[in-house]
């Protein structure tokens, strides 16, 4: 990890994996740390960092977001949930398209999902516009997906 890399995390939802420990290491050894915000439906995400001393507050979906007028960033890497993911790294999210669409939009960017073991499917359906993860992220460690 080099110093001032971005990294776009979340703010765990109901039964999410939660990365907030991961994401308080990586800013511990340098990392800033944006937060996903949904600009409007069909569009990709849009990163933010928080302002010292604010936090998120509840926006699309009850999800926690950053709010618009604070700094946008461009992540170098996506922590994303997830409600299952397969042997190939495709995930199945929440049905509205916003992280595919924002890998579409970040094609630079390392897309890792944060997940528990047992969320692991052997094949999930897959359509044209589904994009797979570079790596997942689970209690047993860190699995890689070739490209």
């Amino acid at each position: 990890m080099r110093p001032g890399l971005i990294v776009a995390g979340y703010h765990a939802h109901q039964d999410e994996a939660d990365p907030s420990l991961l994401l308080q290491a990586l800013a511990e050894r340098g990392a800033h740390v944006a937060f996903p915000r949904v600009k409007a439906k069909g569009q990709a995400l849009e990163f933010h960092l928080v302002p010292f001393g604010e936090n998120l507050q509840a926006g699309t979906f009850g999800i926690h977001e950053p709010l618009d007028h604070w700094p946008r960033a461009v992540p170098d890497m996506v922590l994303v949930p997830l409600l299952a993911f397969d042997a190939h790294g495709y995930r199945l999210g929440y049905g509205g398209g916003y992280y595919d669409r924002t890998f579409s939009a970040l094609p630079k960017a390392r897309a890792i999902g944060i997940a528990y073991a047992g969320q692991r499917m052997d094949f999930l359906p897959r359509g044209a516009h589904d994009y797979p993860l570079d790596a997942i992220l689970t209690e047993n460690g860190l699995t890689d997906f070739p490209r």
